[in-house]
């Protein structure tokens, strides 16, 4: 099982939101991996000079940043298609995503749609 972080949660990490780090810190001390997308890391990221980007930036270096491989661009093109849906990010952490996993993000809507297209059964939960 992996918790994956889609922009709602690394935004709510450059904010230092309290609540969301404790669910962080309960997942690292279950030994639960943390995963991204580079797709989501380039919605968020601008530059890592501001006081959150840099505490954003140290919080990148133990979660597993996953690439955009030309493979999982078509999984990506294929499941836009499939669900009419066009947000490149959110369709790269549906593919990235297995049964079993749990997906942290702000636009739960659009991310279970996505799941549901997949035919993956994930859980999602509110940033």
């Amino acid at each position: 099982m992996s918790a994956v972080l889609d922009a709602g949660a690394l935004i709510a990490i450059e904010r230092r939101d309290r609540a969301f780090g404790a669910v962080l810190l309960v997942a690292q001390r279950r030994g639960i991996d943390l995963v991204t997308s580079s797709a989501v890391v380039a919605q968020v990221w601008r530059g890592g000079r501001s006081r959150g980007q840099v505490n954003l930036a140290r919080q990148l270096k133990g979660i597993d940043e996953r690439d955009l491989t030309s493979h999982d661009a078509r999984l990506v093109g294929n499941l836009l298609a499939a669900s009419g849906t066009s947000d490149l990010a959110d369709a790269h952490i549906a593919v990235i995503m297995g049964t079993g996993d749990i997906v942290h993000t702000s636009d739960p809507g659009d991310l279970t749609h996505l799941l549901d297209t997949r035919g993956i059964d994930a859980t999602v939960h509110r940033v």
